[in-house]
Order: C-alpha cells, then structure tokens, then sequence
C-alpha cells in the first residue's frame, strides 16, 4: 500500500467506528481486524501503519467526528506525512480543501469531561486518559520453572513485566506455558484489595475471562475454593482452559441468569470469606486502550451502568460471611460509579463499614482508593473494601 492508501484505508476504517460507538456496534479493534480480513494484500508494515494512523485520530477527538476524513484532517494538521497523503492519487484520499472542516480536538466529550473534574480529577490528569498504554503482564508463581520474556520490571513492586508494545503475547512459550498472563498493572493492584488464604472460600461475582480469579487462585496456592460466576457465557467458558494453562485448580465456574443471580447463588449466601465484584462499567479509565469508548458513553448509559452496579454489590454483600469481605472495583474514574456508588451502599446497608486497603499505588478517595495513568501509569481504578457486620 502506498502511504495515501494507508491513510484513506484508516479515513474508511474510522467512519466504521464512528459508525459502530453511536449505534452499539463493534470495538475498533474488531472493525480493523475485519477491515484486512478481506484485504489480504496488505502486508504487515500496512496493517500496523493503518492502525497507528487509525489510533491516533481517534485520540485526538474529544467529541465525535462528523467523519473519518474530519478526524484524519485533524491528524493532518499534526503530522506533515499524513498531510501530503492527501495527494488525489488513485487508492488516497481527495486532496484538502481550502478551510475545510476538521474534527474538534480535545480529551473527551464536554459533559464528560466535566463528570470527572467533578469527581475530583485534576484538569492536568486529563491527557494521560487517552494516551497509549503499555503492554503488562502478571508473572503467575504456580508456573516457577518456566523461562520468562524480557521485558521491564513492573513499578510498585508487582511480580511482572512490562513488554515491549506490539509483543504478539500469545506466540511466547512462556504464555504457551502458562507463566505469564495479560493483565494492566492497575488491574494486578486492585485485585490485591481482597484479603485471601489458602483454604478460602471465594466468590469472583463478575468474573468475565477470568484475569483476576487466576490470580486470586495463585494467591491462595490452590488451596480452597474460588467460585467464578458471570452472566456472559462467551467470556465465561474462556476461564477453564485458561486456568488449565496457569495451572489454578480451583476453580469452579457458573453461568448466571440476569435477574436470577441470586437464586441461583442459593448454595452461596452467607457462606464466603471474601467476594470479589469487578462490575461493569462505563470504562473511563480504560481509554487508553479503547479511546473510542469516550463516544458510547451518554448519561442514560451510564445511569444504567450505575444501577447494575447496585445491584451487584447487594447481591454480593448476600453472599460475605460475618466479619468477610466484599470488594468493589470499577475501571471507572467518575464518582457515580466509584465512591458515590459505595458511599449509597453503606447507605443502604447499616453494619457494613470500609476499610481502605493498603495497596502499593493509589491515593485515598471516598471511602476507597482510586488509581489513575497520570499519577500511577496503570489504567483508572477505583476500588473499595467493605467488611459485613459480625
């Protein structure tokens, strides 16, 4: 592909996101995988420039693009090379005309941005929102003898590594071998809330693929039961032969029917040490990998966000013995789904108190912690731990 190819092919690929964030469709990452799908002339070096350019409009859109080409203008305006792609060649994009409308820059849409200046986020803390992220993995302590990747320490004195970008992860023996998995630094602390022994009784509420219930299960050395439960029986059924891989045999996977968890958590109540609820959410801190995110997201959403949670929380605290644990993660960055969200729960629920973790990143906010790319360089987190009543 020439460079004007690449450039109209990412102009192409951002009207399909654009196109997918307003109407619920596919994640940009799926749309560019499906875009080369059926262009099987591109080679390596085209895929990844595409993608890069793709990226990097996308990154510089606070509200949506009325285009792909606005958005790629924008691009234009920063980068001389993607400029002179506008040629009018046969495969590039038509040439720029004179004042021509550009996408408006900025970090996210105005009503969001406002949210979590709101909630506390210093204006300066905006930008590395929407930067690249690093590539980190977990080292996984039930695989010792397997030979690692080279890579960085990982900061705050985690057990893992941070991998050069572009590692294609799942080709390494050491993944093959389950010695490594993906997981962000942020997502490796905040698991850590959740106090856990080998021989515990451990409920992972909203399990999804299993990152956090593999480490939870490394952590209490196999030893016990940890109960993975998720109503999405496409990420669910991806936990068993992950945690064949890494080794954790404890694992015990059930399929929930929405509005029916707690029936079917029956067995369950009263009964754990400790539960883990990584619920849904807006993904605000999560941008830097999914950058278009900032455009699904609109109040009603996350006012539905907001009320799941809720109910997640109620049906977690159900099954926490007395004097047990119930933690509450959000990759979310807004109050409404972080402190304001726990704050409503002690509300709700008299005898139940925090008690702020003690974790090796994060500052105090609300009655939890909160971790953000700018002060951290993890994804955002907030995170809280409730103890039951004895």
């Amino acid at each position: 592909m020439t460079p004007a190819a690449r450039v109209q092919a990412a102009i192409e690929i951002v009207d399909q996101v654009i196109d997918a964030a307003t109407t619920g469709g596919a994640a940009a990452d799926t749309l560019v995988q499906r875009y080369f799908a059926t262009r099987r002339y591109a080679g390596s070096k085209d895929r990844r420039a595409v993608r890069d350019h793709v990226y990097a409009a996308i990154r510089l859109c606070g509200e949506v693009p009325p285009s792909g080409r606005a958005a790629m203008l924008l691009l234009a305006d920063r980068d001389v090379a993607v400029a002179a792609a506008f040629d009018g060649s046969t495969h590039g994009p038509a040439p720029i005309g004179a004042d021509e409308p550009r996408a408006a820059p900025g970090l996210a849409p105005a009503w969001l941005e406002a949210a979590l200046i709101e909630s506390g986020l210093p204006r300066e803390a905006l930008p590395p929102l929407v930067e690249r992220a690093p590539l980190d993995v977990r080292i996984n302590p039930l695989r010792p003898t397997a030979t690692l990747p080279e890579g960085e320490p990982l900061p705050h004195g985690l057990q893992g590594l941070r991998l050069a970008s572009g590692t294609r992860v799942e080709t390494l023996d050491a993944y093959r071998d389950g010695a490594i998995e993906v997981q962000d630094a942020g997502s490796q602390i905040v698991g850590l809330a959740l106090p856990v022994s080998p021989g515990d009784r451990i409920v992972d509420l909203c399990a999804g693929a299993g990152g956090k219930t593999l480490a939870l299960g490394a952590r209490m050395a196999n030893k016990g039961l940890l109960l993975a439960c998720d109503t999405d029986r496409a990420r669910l059924q991806q936990l068993p032969p992950r945690a064949e891989r890494a080794g954790v045999t404890i694992v015990e996977t059930r399929l929930l029917n929405p509005g029916h968890e707690r029936a079917m958590l029956a067995d369950a109540v009263g009964v754990a040490d400790g539960v883990l609820v990584d619920a849904p959410c807006s993904g605000t801190g999560t941008w830097r990998r999914n950058p278009e995110a900032r455009w699904r997201l609109d109040a009603a959403r996350l006012a539905r966000f907001v009320a799941t949670q809720r109910q997640v929380l109620a049906t977690g605290a159900a099954l926490v013995r007395p004097g047990g644990s119930l933690v509450y993660i959000v990759c979310s960055l807004l109050d409404a789904e972080g402190a304001g969200q726990v704050a409503s729960f002690l509300s709700d629920h008299p005898g139940w108190r925090a008690e702020p973790p003690d974790l090796p990143a994060g500052r105090p906010h609300g009655q939890g912690v909160r971790l953000d790319p700018a002060r951290d360089g993890t994804d955002g987190f907030f995170v809280a731990r409730l103890l039951a009543p004895c």
